[in-house]
């Protein structure tokens, strides 16, 4: 049981942590993210049987489509914490390390490149976008962001645990 609050606690901790990082970025520099709106819309076609589209914006709404997006996107990041507190040693969590989990951010962007954006529509790496090159920097600084969500969420973890 405390490994499952352990988990959840980080993944919806780096979760929010990203979340901030794209309402910053939105509000003080007027810079778009990710509407989770398409990814509800890329999950609610999942019973139809259809995981791709060209693209998405293109492809009819869903129903709550708004509302499983933000599921979706908080069950990868507990989902992202969980397969991250697989491959670190028990140690860590006790006095946490920031280079771990950013690293790991970063690696997560692999996700996003090689299935989401693809089957969004958008391309491996996001190629078929507008300015495929500020796309990708962007993703990697959003990961880059959750993993430092994940340090961040460790630390009064750690502090409770201790």
């Amino acid at each position: 049981m405390a490994e499952l609050v352990r988990v959840v606690s980080l993944g919806v901790g780096a979760t929010l942590v990203m979340d901030g990082w794209s309402l910053g970025l939105r509000r003080l520099l007027g810079i778009s993210t990710l509407d989770y709106r398409l990814v509800g819309r890329w999950v609610g076609h999942f019973p139809k049987g259809r995981f791709t589209h060209d693209p998405i914006v293109q492809s009819p709404p869903v129903a709550g489509e708004k509302w499983f997006g933000w599921v979706a996107h908080y069950a990868i990041g507990i989902g992202f914490a969980w397969a991250f507190s697989l491959l670190m040693v028990p140690d860590w969590f006790d006095s946490p390390t920031p280079q771990p989990p950013i690293l790991f951010g970063l690696v997560t962007v692999l996700v996003p490149f090689l299935v989401m954006q693809p089957a969004l529509g958008f391309g491996v790496a996001a190629s078929r976008t507008p300015d495929p090159l500020s796309a990708r920097l962007r993703s990697l600084a959003t990961h880059a962001v959750f993993g430092l969500g994940l340090y961040l969420s460790a630390l009064p973890l750690a502090q409770f645990a201790g």
